[in-house]
C-alpha cells in the first residue's frame, strides 16, 4: 500500500485497502470556515442531528472575510459563533486569534502525523505535509462529519514524484508546485493521491511542503502527501495534541506512474492566466506590467514566505502606480513580523499590511482587481474573474518573485 491507503485502512479498521474500493473511515478533525461552515449547520439542523460527535475534532475558523466586509459575512459569522458556542467547540477560531485556516491549524497543532481530515475548503490537503490524509469536501459531508465522525472514501491511486536535488537560492516550495502543475496539467493526478518521496525531500523546510500539498487540489489530486522525517517530528514536537502516528509506504508500493523532479533544475515560476497550468519561467515575462501585489493566503503567507518578502522589499519602494499587499496568515506570523521589524520595512517600502484574511484570494476584499488590471499573488488560482473582474488576470508566484515584482511593477524574476 501506499502512504495515504494505509492511513485510510487504518482509519477504516481494515487490513487493507485498494484502489477504487470505497470505505467508511474514521475522522479526526472536521474543518470548517465562515463561507462553508453556515451551509454545513443548515444540513446538520435539516439532518435531524442534536450535537457533534466530539468537540475537540471540530474546528471552525473565521478566516474568509473577517473582520466582516459586509451584512451578509457578518450574518455568517453569528451563525458559526453561536454554532461552536452551542456545541462547545474547542478549536473555534475568531478575531483576534484567526488566520488563514491552512496555515492556522498546522501552527496550532490541531493536525498531526497520521490523522485523517476533512475539510469543507478545497485546499484541505495542506496537512499531507505533515503525513496526513486531508482532503477537501462538500458541506453536506461536512455536516455528515460532525456528527458521525465518519466520512466514506473511494480510495485514490497515486502518483509518485521522487524527488532529488535541492532547491537554488530564492525558489521556493511555491516554484515546485508550479513547476509540477505545468507538466502534468490541472487534471493530471484527477483524484490520485500525489505522494512526495526520495532524497530531495530533506531539503525542503516545513512551510516548503505545506505549500506544495496545499496546491494538490490544482492538479486534481485528492490529496498530497510527504514522508515523515525528522524535519517533520521536530515542527511537530511539543505542538500537536495527539501523538503523532507514523505510516510509510510499502517498499513494493503501487503507483500509477513514477515521475523524478530535479529540485536544482527548478527556477522561479509563474503561472499565467487563466489556469494554474499555464506555467512559465518568471525570467521571460518582464514586459507584463502590474498593478497589483498580494503576498499571503493559505499557501504563502507563513513566516518563510514574509522574510522572503521582507529580504527584497527592506530599503526599496514599491513602483510608482503599484498596490502591494501583504497579508500574514496567523496572527502569531503577524506578531512574529512586528517583532522583527518586518511591518516597518513593509510599510517604509510602501506596501499596506492587513490582518490575516483570505479575503483577496477569493475576490472577497482587501484587494479586488477592476477592469483591466493585472497582480501577481502568491495565491494558489488565477481562474477568470477568481480576484476580482472577469476581464482582469492573475498571475501565480512565489513571494519572492512577488516582492521583486512589485519593485519593478513588471512581472520579475528574483535575482538568484
Amino acid at each position: 500500500m501506499t502512504m495515504t491507503q494505509k492511513i485510510l485502512a487504518a482509519h477504516a479498521g481494515l487490513d487493507k485497502v485498494v484502489a477504487g474500493q470505497l470505505i467508511n473511515a474514521k475522522l479526526d478533525i472536521v474543518l470548517g470556515n465562515d463561507i462553508t461552515t453556515p451551509v454545513a449547520i443548515n444540513e446538520f439542523k435539516k439532518a435531524g442531528f442534536d450535537g457533534v460527535f466530539d468537540k475537540d475534532k471540530i474546528a471552525i475558523v473565521l478566516d474568509h472575510f473577517v473582520p466582516n466586509k459586509d451584512i451578509k459575512a457578518a450574518q455568517q459569522s453569528k451563525q458559526c459563533r453561536e454554532f461552536a458556542c452551542a456545541n462547545c467547540v474547542s478549536h473555534f477560531y475568531d478575531v483576534g486569534k484567526m488566520g488563514i485556516e491552512h496555515a492556522l491549524l498546522p501552527e496550532q497543532g490541531v493536525v498531526t502525523a497520521g490523522d485523517c481530515i476533512i475539510g469543507a475548503d478545497s485546499h484541505t490537503c495542506t496537512y499531507g505535509a505533515l503525513g496526513a490524509f486531508s482532503t477537501g469536501v462538500g458541506s453536506t459531508d461536512m455536516a455528515a462529519g460532525m456528527a458521525t465522525g465518519m466520512a466514506w472514501f473511494k480510495v485514490p491511486s497515486a502518483i509518485n514524484f521522487r524527488l532529488s536535488g535541492k532547491l537554488s537560492p530564492k525558489c521556493s516550495g511555491k516554484d515546485v508546485i508550479l513547476t509540477i502543475i505545468g507538466m502534468i496539467g490541472v487534471d493530471g493526478a484527477l483524484y490520485k493521491s500525489m505522494e512526495f518521496t526520495g532524497e530531495g525531500v530533506a531539503s525542503l523546510t516545513m512551510d516548503d511542503r505545506l505549500c506544495i500539498c496545499n496546491m494538490a487540489i490544482e492538479a486534481g489530486a485528492k490529496n498530497g502527501i510527504f514522508p515523515v522525517d525528522s524535519i517533520t517530528m521536530k515542527y511537530m514536537e511539543g505542538r500537536c495534541e495527539r501523538k503523532p502516528v507514523v505510516f510509510e509506504a510499502d517498499a513494493d508500493a503501487e503507483y500509477e506512474r513514477v515521475i523524478d523532479i530535479d529540485l536544482s533544475a527548478i527556477v522561479p515560476t509563474v503561472s499565467c492566466p487563466h489556469l494554474p497550468e499555464n506555467t512559465r519561467p518568471a525570467a521571460e515575462l518582464g514586459d507584463i506590467k502590474i498593478d497589483q501585489v498580494v503576498i499571503g493566503s493559505c499557501t504563502n503567507g507563513r513566516m518563510e514566505d514574509m522574510e522572503a518578502a521582507y529580504e527584497i522589499l527592506k530599503g526599496n519602494k514599491v513602483a510608482e502606480g503599484v498596490r502591494c499587499i501583504i497579508i500574514p496568515a496567523t496572527m502569531q506570523i503577524m506578531r512574529e513580523c512586528v517583532e522583527r521589524g518586518y511591518i516597518t520595512a513593509f510599510i517604509d517600502a510602501g506596501a499596506v499590511v492587513s490582518t490575516p484574511t483570505c479575503g483577496p484570494c477569493l475576490g472577497g476584499y482587501m484587494g479586488i482587481l477592476a477592469e483591466g488590471e493585472r497582480c501577481i499573488a502568491t495565491t494558489n488560482r488565477n481562474f477568470v474573474g477568481r480576484m476580482g473582474h472577469v476581464d482582469s488576470e492573475v498571475y501565480l508566484a512565489s513571494p519572492a518573485t512577488a516582492a521583486t515584482s512589485a519593485l519593478t511593477g513588471y512581472i520579475t524574476a528574483p535575482k538568484m
